[in-house]
């Protein structure tokens, strides 16, 4: 039971001057909470406030999970907020099964309940005048596809965050881009809150919601995402409750952002992923082509985007260093591909054989990182094991169709694409 009861949504506010973005919450008016977004961009002459004002609301109540998740007081409140059925209703899945992990790791009850109030009939809809789209840019090899594949169709980049660690990246690209910066709280940064949880949030959600204000800002329509099909395959089940690392990248949250865009913006903000009907493996396999290319500015590595790194590298030794050397390595030549991972092959590496294992399914559940699926993992193990005899301790041979297709929410004007 928590020790608080109230989680409060206090206040947000932007400064056009500053182009700054504050959000502050409560716990009890006991804690108080503080979280600010910088925008480094050139706001669009046009710039429709009352669109921007909306947009802002649900990032501001969207990012609040970060600081609800230390205490998970029973109730929410907001203070002047207007919050009709559906927003309230997409809210508290989005933190329940966004939280689905954490919850996990602290050992709590996946069914606990997170209830946000009603407080006002649907919005009215505002039609945006937008155009072109946004890429989100994360570093690594998909949103690099995605770039690459939407080159000549009026798109600029953006990122959150880690600016040192992604500028090589965004030179190399070439592209028209937005950095946008975060400051969390620095009680959550620093963990000095009392007693409270720490775990894995839906972050990708907050970068979803954040991606909508910035696209209001410098007039885009679309917000482009790089999520693929295996971000749909839950992690594990847990307490009968089946528990998605992934949950905020899969189809399921990328749908129901859709309607509450739909519900506020029309057709006239939109947001999707661009690979959603693609596995990680066919990513992998259209990656090849521009692999020179961006060798040495591009990782997927978590451990580079922690607080404290400044620079992009690749571990070695996590388990989305181990997919990522699987999925490569029925492609990209193997002196190439050890290159990248400082002269080993992660493949042979005893280190990383019970990471392997839980890769293709032999072992426990599958890692708790953004990993390709089962069958997925078991397919490019066997196309290896002739290549790495060892490998065949890992072959659990399926019937996996590397060529299908996934269902997706890619808008009917991008299919051709």
């Amino acid at each position: 039971m928590s020790q608080y009861q109230t989680f409060s949504f206090d206040e947000y506010t932007f400064d056009s001057d500053t182009k700054t973005l504050i959000f502050k919450y409560s716990i009890d008016e006991q804690l108080h909470f503080t979280e600010e977004y910088q925008f480094d961009v050139e706001i669009d002459k046009n710039l429709d406030q009352k669109a921007l004002d909306r947009a802002c609301v649900v990032a501001f109540l969207i990012a609040g999970v970060s600081y609800y998740k230390t205490y998970l007081p029973p109730l929410v409140s907001y203070k002047n907020l207007e919050v009709d059925q559906n927003l309230a209703d997409f809210l508290s899945k989005t933190y329940q099964k966004g939280l689905g992990e954490f919850f996990y790791v602290n050992n709590l009850d996946p069914k606990t309940p997170i209830n946000f109030p009603v407080t006002s009939d649907p919005p009215e809809k505002l039609e945006v005048n937008s155009s072109g789209a946004l890429i989100g840019i994360g570093g690594g090899k998909d949103s690099i596809v995605t770039v690459e594949k939407l080159r000549d169709h009026d798109t600029a980049t953006w990122s959150l965050g880690h600016r040192q660690q992604l500028e090589p990246l965004v030179a190399k690209l070439n592209t028209q881009h937005c950095f946008v910066s975060r400051k969390i709280d620095e009680q959550l940064v620093k963990k000095s809150l009392l007693g409270a949880y720490n775990g894995h949030i839906p972050v990708s959600a907050i970068f979803a919601s954040i991606g909508v204000v910035l696209a209001i800002l410098v007039g885009k329509k679309d917000v482009i995402f790089s999520n693929e099909a295996a971000a749909n395959e839950p992690t594990l089940t847990y307490r009968g409750i089946e528990i998605n690392h992934q949950y905020s990248k899969s189809l399921e949250f990328e749908q129901d952002f859709q309607d509450i865009l739909a519900e506020n913006f029309g057709d006239s903000i939109r947001y999707f992923s661009y690979l959603r009907n693609l596995s990680e493996l066919q990513i992998c396999e259209m990656f090849t082509k521009y692999f020179d290319k961006y060798s040495g500015v591009f990782s997927s590595c978590n451990r580079a985007f922690v607080q404290s790194s400044d620079q992009l590298f690749w571990c070695g030794k996590c388990p989305k260093c181990a997919f990522v050397y699987l999925g490569l390595a029925n492609y990209i030549d193997e002196s190439k591909l050890m290159k990248l991972f400082g002269g080993k092959n992660l493949l042979l590496d005893p280190d990383l054989v019970q990471t392997y294992k839980m890769l293709v399914g032999m072992d426990q559940s599958k890692p708790l990182e953004c990993v390709g699926t089962i069958d997925e993992c078991r397919w490019a193990m066997a196309q290896l094991t002739e290549k790495y005899p060892s490998l065949k301790a890992f072959d659990l041979t399926n019937n996996y169709d590397h060529s299908a297709r996934a269902e997706h929410s890619i808008p009917a004007d991008y299919e051709p694409l």
